[in-house]
């Protein structure tokens, strides 16, 4: 039979507060007492699959997604990133992972919450991308540990892991209007949520941080979906309306219909208007011609949610924390 962790402390003179971090990868101990004790352990045979073991938590992580309007939602590819991010470290940290679809018009909330209370699950992620301040507060009523996906709200005292969506819109204006030397159009979402007020913000602080005057940016309104923009851009298109030399776009959904609809009444993309998008969805690698956009790391935002929650579960009384994921350029051949 292997050496226990107490027999190995007590061999080597240490505690066994010392030797249990060590064999666990915890802080507490230097790398060169970590390395002793863990070479002593291997030589004595110790059983390493007892830490296996340990890492096997009782009770469910769950990961909610919330459903509203389902406009942003229904384009499933950007969303599976993230729980595939939730999934590979809930695993990692030894965790069970469910997920569960809250839909706003059918599903009884009340009995939702009251379920989560109930069924062993030990912490929420919560996508927050079409939830409002009153909802979040209702699983809050689940008392327990909770952390937003996708949104944050300044009135409620909630961790929450989200896109800087000023960093990036501010990244995608610059290039837009550095490259083009016009003044930039905004191609904006029919469908209000948190992350499209943002990215106009970031919008606008770029205009104005070149010199330009907010007033004089065309803005158009779309819906947010390929369809739905391409229908609507059309529709602005064959108005009469005037149209911006370039665009920045709230979502790539948005710039793809759009692009669909300006290609198809004669004019050519990036030569008469230059557009630029927001997401890095695979359809916009094989539009002719290919997308410029600013790209998010999903699955590492699902990975930080989860790391955050579990910090939250083994430390109930630390503070709650706003974590902005940034973003990045992605130049391509729209712009």
């Amino acid at each position: 039979m292997g050496i226990t962790g107490k027999e190995l402390a007590e061999k080597l003179n240490i505690s066994a507060t010392a030797v249990s971090m060590a064999l666990n990868g915890k802080p507490g101990v230097s790398t060169e007492m970590r390395k002793r004790i863990i070479a002593e352990a291997e030589k004595a045979g110790y059983d390493f699959s007892r830490l296996q073991l340990k890492k096997n938590h009782s009770g469910d992580i769950y990961c909610i997604i919330y459903r509203a309007h389902n406009a942003i939602l229904n384009y499933t590819p950007i969303f599976s990133e993230l729980t595939e991010g939730i999934e590979a470290e809930c695993r990692h940290k030894g965790y069970g992972l469910k997920t569960l679809q809250v839909y706003e018009n059918t599903d009884d909330l009340t009995q939702v919450v009251e379920e989560l209370r109930i069924c062993g699950c030990v912490g929420i992620i919560l996508l927050g991308t079409e939830l409002s301040a009153g909802i979040c507060r209702r699983f809050l009523e689940a008392s327990l540990p909770m952390v937003l996906l996708d949104a944050s709200f300044d009135a409620i005292d909630c961790s929450s892991v989200l896109i800087n969506n000023v960093q990036g819109t501010y990244l995608a204006t610059g290039y837009l209007i550095d490259r083009c030397n016009e003044q930039p159009g905004h191609l904006c979402s029919s469908y209000s949520i948190a992350n499209f007020s943002e990215r106009k913000t970031g919008f606008q602080k770029a205009v104005r941080e070149h010199g330009m005057s907010v007033s004089k940016s065309l803005s158009h309104e779309l819906a947010p979906s390929i369809e739905g923009a391409f229908s609507d851009m059309l529709e602005i298109i064959d108005s009469g309306t005037p149209l911006a030399k370039c665009y920045f776009a709230d979502n790539d959904l948005i710039a793809i219909g759009a692009i669909k609809a300006l290609k198809l009444r004669g004019y050519k993309i990036p030569d008469d208007i230059a557009i630029i998008g927001f997401d890095n969805i695979s359809e916009g690698r094989i539009l002719d011609p290919s997308l410029t956009t600013i790209d998010i790391p999903r699955r590492f935002m699902g990975q930080t949610a989860v790391d955050q929650l579990i910090r939250q579960m083994e430390d109930p009384a630390s503070h709650t924390v706003k974590l902005q994921i940034s973003t990045s350029l992605i130049k391509r051949f729209s712009v």
